[in-house]
């Protein structure tokens, strides 16, 4: 188990950085021309951004990010 100390701005920043990863992710998986191995190794990446974003954010925040089960079987 790892420990993080960090003040406010830094908290937000970390919270924004993820988000902004989380919709590149969207993004691109909705790309028809992306090879479906890749989609497979960008949704193992959305399930660990989303993990660690449930740790930094609140739920509310959290909701707007929740895969859909359709998107990743």
């Amino acid at each position: 188990m790892l420990g993080l100390l960090i003040n406010e701005k830094e908290h937000k920043e970390m919270i924004y950085l993820i988000k902004r990863e989380l919709e590149e992710l969207l993004f691109d998986l909705e790309d028809h021309r992306i090879d479906e191995v890749v989609k497979q190794a960008m949704r193992a990446r959305y399930h660990t951004l989303f993990q660690l974003l449930r740790r930094v954010a609140t739920d509310q925040e959290c909701l707007e990010y929740m895969p859909k089960k359709s998107e990743f079987k």
